[in-house]
């Protein structure tokens, strides 16, 4: 299941990794709605699929908050009225059966890898473009933590020193070029009110539109330097622009590779890609977790 601040979606994988069900429910606020809602969700996929809980060959879960993946604990997940939650033992508690607990950008990085069928010999960056940024990674296979589970969060690189100043006071990191919470900081409203805004000339809108492309563009660049992964897929809220995202994106690889025979000889374009919307990617990554023993 992938649990979210407004609603959690969780799916059931036949022995294909085909989802053979999906349910979504409302997550609600705390954590003891947190643990009802998740319990709630995997009894009533068991009884439409027609098993006990317990009868599931594994049960994973993505949740966002500061994720402890070897012991199943969450802490700091604000958007969810959750401080700290021993989310695994005690949903396994509940269920009869172990858990698997990983932060939902890591399980979505592990979902589209499995979606886009590829296997050991391939690597991957999700990268979430959400109310924050960040990446997962999965290299050879598997999710790659680092030594302190803080891979991927490049949402904290600066990129631009004349750029807006992000939560930690600092001028230009991506995340608040290319993230909702960032655009938000830079002009109130939605990431869409401001698109929309652009699209009708205003001047400011068009500046931040320029930077969200330009930031997206560089995460990009950032995770092909870094890890040289075979793709890197985009997903999150603002993802769902599509191919308007993806073509201004590309438009920006162009530009540079104009001046650059090293950026061209990368072929960014041709690794960057988005996936269809509602493809369930966390919930179809957390069950795949579920059924890979955990190691770091």
């Amino acid at each position: 299941m992938d649990i979210g601040g407004t609603n959690t979606d969780a799916v059931v994988l036949d022995d294909a990794g085909v989802v053979a069900h999906s349910l979504r429910l409302p997550t609600g606020w705390g954590s003891d709605a947190v643990l009802g809602t998740a319990t709630d969700v995997v009894r009533a996929l068991a009884g439409a699929v027609g098993i006990e809980p317990a009868s599931f060959s594994s049960i994973g879960v993505g949740i966002p908050g500061a994720v402890d993946s070897e012991h199943g604990t969450v802490t700091h997940a604000r958007n969810l009225g959750v401080a700290r939650l021993d989310l695994g033992t005690l949903l396994a508690a509940n269920l009869g059966k172990p858990v698997r607990v990983e932060n939902d950008v890591n399980a979505a990085a592990l979902g589209a890898f499995h979606q886009l069928s590829l296997d050991a010999t391939n690597s991957l960056a999700y990268l979430n473009l959400g109310t924050g940024l960040a990446a997962g990674l999965v290299l050879g296979g598997k999710l790659w933590r680092g030594s302190r589970g803080a891979a991927g969060e490049i949402g904290h690189i600066l990129i631009d020193p004349a750029g807006p100043l992000d939560v930690d006071g600092q001028p230009g990191a991506l995340e608040v070029l290319a993230s909702g919470s960032g655009i938000a900081s830079q002009r109130p409203g939605s990431v869409s009110e401001m698109l929309a805004a652009a699209a009708a000339g205003e001047s400011d809108a068009i500046e931040i539109r320029r930077r969200m492309f330009d930031g997206v563009a560089s995460a990009v660049r950032i995770l092909v330097l870094t890890l040289d992964v075979n793709v890197v897929v985009i997903g999150g809220g603002i993802s769902t622009m599509g191919d308007d995202l993806l073509g201004a994106v590309r438009d920006v690889f162009a530009a540079w590779e104009k001046t650059s025979p090293f950026i061209t000889s990368l072929a960014l374009g041709s690794r960057v890609r988005i996936l269809a919307p509602d493809t369930s990617t966390a919930a179809t990554g957390a069950a795949w977790l579920g059924a890979t023993p955990w190691q770091r």
